[in-house]
């Protein structure tokens, strides 16, 4: 949690909200006739040029800040004025506040949302005139994440209209100065060189040597022959598979004649596994193809081995080998979160990653649907959830819409800011989702990370008691009494649900009620909701009036016991309908205090209640939670951050896009993951005074969740980018046995073994699976690692984390191209040795340089 100082009470961060018309100093800004649309043209975001750029990290014994600028220059032919205007922009993780050098004063508006004014000494900025505005981040600054974001300008006349900067641009963190990291222990840039020898870890396969079938299936025997495949297979199923019948036609060539080999499609018993997503695939040259499932999940299942069993898409003659295979998956729960409340991503983004979770056998969908920065579900009787709470964008006057965030900026037409699901989309959502056996598990997230909802109910309290309503308050979800100090990771101190106002519990029952009637709607069982839970900064409820009451009333001692209350609350709620409750791990846990330090530890209070608990801590002393918690009865979803979140950045370098509070996460980060061990590998350090996992305590995870939050992602190209492959290894976990290196207690062969299915692995990616995605044009942008290189006498070597991908290089300090030479070996030429590896369509990945 953040623990610096909470940026003014309310009452101030209400009075930010509205940038102050001081008519004077808009007298002397501009002329008066001027309208607020040409006002805010004159000197705006299309005549600033802005760049940002990290200077130094500062070193004390007591702290560590960063040193940063702003660069403005005015590119118009008129000044920007001495006053009257205030350039906002978001910081995720904050700056310092106050009056700078430079005669500008920075300001905390809500949350990460700042901006910079001038002090009543500031003379404006003449054209063609540049000014450095030094400034200072609390922490040390490493990713660009942490970055100022989305500026635009707004003119104290003009208070509603906000211009966009377009001609910003972060400056490049290249310099030793800029690098330095002090004795923080924060992990080095990543060189050309450390890339080599990570790579070293895996041998190049042969093509017949390569794995066939990704994820691993359970049994796979060889047969000797091949089945040709002259014509189209002819499908055969009962009309109860008439969705898996027609995924089996898309897998074939439209080109190919009809009349091929039989594909038989059966639900019938697969020997010896109870899954009902098992299956058997048999390929006989004499007798077809046969997929039979414990159930049609089963018979999908063994369609998608099929794919991968065919040649990739161009291959000359088609044939597929003689294989029998029975599988079934390790886990029943193989997860995927996106977060589209912090950057709205419309239906045809969720239908591809659905898309993609059914081809490599993944199975819940976890719909991260609100946020404090965002209601991204349409709710029958409360429209205010999406008109207000779905819409961000710069206003003047409180209660209109949401502050920007994360780079979304003043224009509420933004497609990322703003946006939702209707109910129409929705239910088309879920049902897309069902026909790839896919269950969709809707997110509502409270108490905290609730401020979409809170601002869009306070928004109708008060538009309702203006009107005279009786009902006013009757879905109010925050004590306007309450004067309780906190603050979120996010910097917010006004988005925290109340437990203390019925109308939170009427709420709660109403967008439950209307969620389950969706799903009815679409013919989609529901079976949780995913209530949230994490994150309730310290402080919250602890001074509200409304929270105080009802602890007096049930004879509540602490938070803590409120907490319990809320949750009990809430729980009977779902159940209600049917429902059992999921959420993070703090709606298993108990807050309390040890040797002074605040600490999780199992809630007995639930252990019987069927919460399903998703453990993403497992940092700073929590390493072993989930193991705690599943020892301790409760149902867990392994989604670790140091392992799952997608949203992680693969490496320290600045450059590289993603976060980085929780660890930096490479696809051997995620592959080498073990479930029921993840401290196997950890010192004894790290390992003394940890649980392990009981055998009761095996039985209680339920399987594994990959995470991708969003406050770094607006294109939906850069999900692609953090999520795969990444997600191919996710994949692997879920559905594959522990794989013998994971159990083998001898190191030495241990290692041995891990380097054999490692190398299958991203031969596989590398030979198979990725090629396969390029060549069906699937697009899908998945990030292309840098190679490795190293220098080796007179000669560069090269390799790739992907063995057998294309790699291409140039010698005069250009970035490599299609047409650029192909590596085929080492590098004798001298010169600035430039590589880059090529997917199968020509797209170019991450660089590496190298000078000799």
């Amino acid at each position: 949690m953040d623990n610096r100082k909470l940026y003014g009470a309310c009452a101030l961060t209400s009075l930010l909200l509205i940038a102050p018309l001081v008519q004077a100093a808009a007298d002397k800004a501009v002329p008066a006739q001027q309208s607020p649309a040409a006002l805010n043209d004159h000197a705006s975001g299309a005549r600033l040029q802005l760049r940002w750029e990290v200077q130094r990290p500062l070193f004390t014994a007591q702290s560590t800040r960063t040193q940063t600028r702003f660069i403005l220059t005015n590119k118009d032919s008129r000044p920007l004025p001495a006053q009257g205007w205030s350039l906002y922009f978001n910081c995720m993780d904050g700056v310092e506040t106050g009056t700078l050098p430079s005669k500008l004063v920075i300001e905390q508006v809500a949350g990460s949302l700042f901006r910079l004014r001038p002090a009543p000494d500031f003379a404006g900025l003449a054209p063609g005139q540049t000014l450095d505005i030094v400034y200072y981040h609390p922490g040390l600054i490493i990713k660009m994440a942490k970055a100022p974001i989305g500026p635009y300008l707004v003119y104290d006349a003009a208070p509603d209209v906000g211009t966009a900067i377009a001609d910003f641009q972060l400056l490049p963190v290249t310099r030793p100065e800029q690098l330095d990291k002090g004795n923080s222990g924060a992990a080095p840039v990543v060189t050309p060189q450390d890339t080599y020898r990570r790579n070293t870890r895996a041998d190049l396969l042969p093509a017949a040597e390569v794995p066939l079938v990704l994820p691993t299936p359970l049994h796979l025997q060889a047969g000797a022959g091949k089945l040709a495949l002259t014509a189209r297979p002819m499908v055969q199923a009962a009309s109860a598979l008439a969705a898996e019948a027609a995924l089996a036609r898309t897998l074939f060539p439209a080109s190919l004649a009809a009349g091929g080999p039989a594909l038989r499609l059966d639900v019938g018993k697969v020997d010896g596994q109870t899954s009902p997503e098992a299956y058997t695939l048999n390929i006989d040259a004499g007798k077809g193809i046969a997929i039979v499932g414990n159930s049609a999940a089963g018979v999908a299942y063994g369609l998608q081995t099929l794919r991968d069993l065919l040649p990739l898409p161009g291959a000359g003659a088609l044939s597929l080998p003689e294989v029998s295979i029975t599988d079934a998956p390790r886990f029943g729960y193989r997860g995927f979160q996106l977060d589209v409340s912090r950057n709205f991503q419309n239906k045809q983004v969720v239908f591809k990653w659905l898309d993609l979770m059914a081809r490599y056998k993944l199975n819940k969908f976890h719909f991260h649907l609100t946020e404090d920065e965002g209601w991204r579900l349409e709710i029958a009787g409360l429209p205010e959830l999406t008109s207000i709470g779905a819409v961000r964008g710069h206003s003047a006057k409180p209660g209109v819409r949401l502050q920007p965030a994360y780079g979304s900026g003043p224009d509420a037409s933004d497609p990322h800011g703003s946006g939702y699901y209707s109910r129409a989309d929705y239910i088309e959502i879920l049902r897309y989702a069902a026909a790839r056996h896919i269950e969709v598990i809707p997110e509502i997230e409270m108490p905290g990370h609730a401020r979409a909802a809170v601002q869009a109910m306070e928004a109708r309290y008060h538009r309702l008691k203006a009107a005279g309503g009786k009902d006013a308050d009757k879905y109010l979800l925050n004590d306007l009494n309450d004067r309780s100090v906190y603050k979120s990771p996010q910097l917010y101190n006004d988005h925290v649900l109340n437990p203390g106002l019925e109308s939170s519990f009427t709420f709660i029952e109403h967008v439950v009620t209307q969620v389950v009637a969706l799903h009815r709607e679409a013919g989609v069982p529901l079976h949780t909701i995913y209530m949230g839970g994490d994150e309730l900064p310290n402080g919250a409820w602890e001074k509200s009036p409304a929270a105080l009451a009802q602890m007096k009333k049930h004879n509540l001692e602490t938070s803590a016991d409120l907490w319990d209350y809320f949750y009990d609350r809430v729980d009977g709620i779902l159940h209600k309908h049917g429902l059992f409750t999921s959420g993070w791990e703090e709606i298993a846990s108990r807050k309390t205090m040890l040797r002074g330090q605040h600490k999780l530890i199992p809630n007995p209070r639930f252990t019987q209640r069927g919460f399903s608990a998703y453990v993403w801590n497992n940092t700073e002393g929590a390493e072993d939670l989930a193991y705690r918690l599943a020892n301790a009865g409760y149902d867990i979803v392994l989604a670790p951050v140091t392992k799952m979140y997608m949203d992680m950045s693969y490496n320290p370098n600045p450059d590289e896009p993603g976060v980085n509070w929780g660890d930096y996460v490479e696809l051997d980060t995620v592959y080498d993951f073990i479930p029921f061990d993840y401290l196997k590998n950890a010192s004894d350090a790290q390992r003394l005074g940890k649980d392990g996992l009981t055998d009761y305590g095996k039985r209680r995870v339920r399987g594994l969740e990959a995470t991708l939050f969003t406050e770094t992602v607006r294109d939906p190209a850069r999900i692609d980018y953090l999520v795969m492959p990444r997600l191919l290894a996710v994949a692997e976990r879920g559905w594959a046995p522990d794989p013998a290196w994971a159990t083998e207690p001898d190191a030495a062969k241990a290692a041995a073994v891990h380097r054999r299915d490692w190398s299958g692995f991203v031969n596989q990616l590398g030979q198979r699976v990725l090629p396969r995605l390029d060549l069906e044009q699937a697009g899908v942008a998945y990030r292309i690692a840098p190679p490795g290189l190293l220098l080796d006498g007179d000669r560069v070597l090269v390799n790739h984390v992907l063995p057998g991908v294309t790699l291409r290089y140039t010698t005069d300090g250009s970035a490599p191209t299609a047409a650029s030479p192909l590596v085929t070996g080492p590098i004798a030429a001298r010169g600035v040795i430039q590589v880059a590896a090529f997917d199968r369509n020509g797209r170019s990945g991450l660089v590496a340089r190298l000078e000799r």
